[in-house]
């Protein structure tokens, strides 16, 4: 894997480059803090790869009311003092005109107030815990209530009756394990452990010895996305738990640099390479073209940034300006076509989202057992 500092230099010389293709005229800067340090360091070069590809169209298309577009991307290092500096340095030297990023909840909790006192657009493609609310941002990635179902149900069907839960000790992991152990007890099961490691942390021992003796027959977790998913899982193997595990976490892209030892993870996502549609072929398609041996294996973390540049595109010339005002007006009111579907962040700044349960085979790759149409995102931001 590059360096953060090797991978940030290759983005920049890219960016150059494609800024040329489109019409003269002052770049619009499109801001990307993500960790490409920390734990989200195994998905993140996706994520930059993906904005990368949908900037490049765009400029050869002819940029944006004629003018091109530059990423500019800064290492948050996963967390919120990095977050902090990021945001920062994106907003207030940089002077981007809208931050489009996947991040852990610890660094967009951290920039959030950096972007309210910017005034400055924030589209958020990470999944996430839900219910973060602010008037400035919007998101085009999961929450909770289209992601839990599908995969308790499923155990549930398959017997599962006594759930032990495991997370990241964050906002995401105690978010998501807390609406989890609400729906086990709203249909019918039992939460008989939660357990939780800090976001760095990477002895799971203990806690894999309190789930062994837990009684539990079905496993879910919801760790920091990357590097804790990896770790957990290749402990959880190594100490011969077999139990039908969900992960609530983990990206396509992770679990294909896990090999067998996920073979056989459930997952809930709204996006997987296997979608079959002329929208996502032409862009696995664009993404082997442009990138051949180096391309991280496109995910539902990095997806969602491809088409979050798009869907800020078309707010732009839907207000006629880069005007923070008008393109958040439009935001909520445009939609785009891409890998994952038509998608809109129309409801209460959250998209709704067809939503599939997959389950990781021997090689990595993810095969859909269902697929769920248009599920709503539920109650987020009533008062924005």
């Amino acid at each position: 894997m590059k360096t953060a500092s090797k991978f940030l230099a290759t983005v920049a010389g890219t960016m150059i480059a494609g800024a040329a293709l489109a019409q003269d005229g002052e770049p619009i800067k499109i801001g990307v803090p993500v960790g490409l340090s920390g734990a989200n360091s195994v998905v993140a070069p996706s994520v930059v790869q993906a904005a990368e590809l949908a900037v490049e169209e765009i400029n050869a298309g002819g940029g944006v009311l004629g003018r091109p577009l530059e990423l500019v991307v800064a290492d948050d290092g996963s967390g919120a003092v990095g977050a902090q500096k990021a945001f920062d340095s994106l907003v207030f030297r940089d002077e981007v005109d809208v931050l489009i990023s996947m991040e852990t909840s610890a660094a967009r909790n951290a920039g959030l107030p950096i972007v309210s006192r910017g005034k400055v657009p924030y589209i958020y493609t990470s999944f996430y815990e839900g219910k973060s609310c602010n008037p400035f941002l919007y998101v085009n990635a999961w929450v909770p209530e289209q992601q839990v179902p599908p995969i308790v149900d499923y155990l549930s069907s398959e017997g599962a009756t006594k759930f032990f839960l495991i997370g990241s000790d964050y906002a995401f992991g105690r978010g998501m394990l807390e609406f989890a152990g609400a729906y086990i007890a709203e249909t019918g099961g039992e939460v008989v452990g939660e357990e939780y490691l800090p976001m760095d942390g990477t002895d799971w021992t203990a806690i894999i010895s309190q789930l062994k003796s837990s009684g539990a027959d079905a496993l879910i977790t919801s760790t920091a996305g990357g590097a804790p998913n990896v770790t957990l899982t290749k402990q959880l193997r190594g100490a011969g738990v077999d139990l039908p595990y969900a992960n609530l976490a983990v990206d396509e892209g992770t679990a294909a640099s896990m090999g067998a030892e996920a073979e056989g993870i459930l997952i809930s996502a709204s996006y997987v390479t296997g979608i079959d549609s002329e929208e996502n072929t032409s862009f696995l398609a664009a993404m082997k073209d442009k990138f051949g041996e180096e391309l991280r294996t496109p995910n539902d973390l990095s997806v969602p940034q491809y088409e979050a540049v798009y869907l800020y595109k078309e707010a732009v010339e839907a207000a006629g300006s880069t005007d923070a005002r008008g393109v958040l007006d439009a935001l909520g009111e445009v939609s785009f076509t891409g890998p994952r579907g038509t998608i809109s962040m129309s409801d209460q700044h959250h998209a709704p989202l067809t939503m599939y349960l997959g389950q990781v085979q021997a090689d990595g790759s993810v095969s859909v057992v269902e697929a769920f149409e248009n599920v709503d995102p539920g109650e987020q931001c009533p008062n924005l």
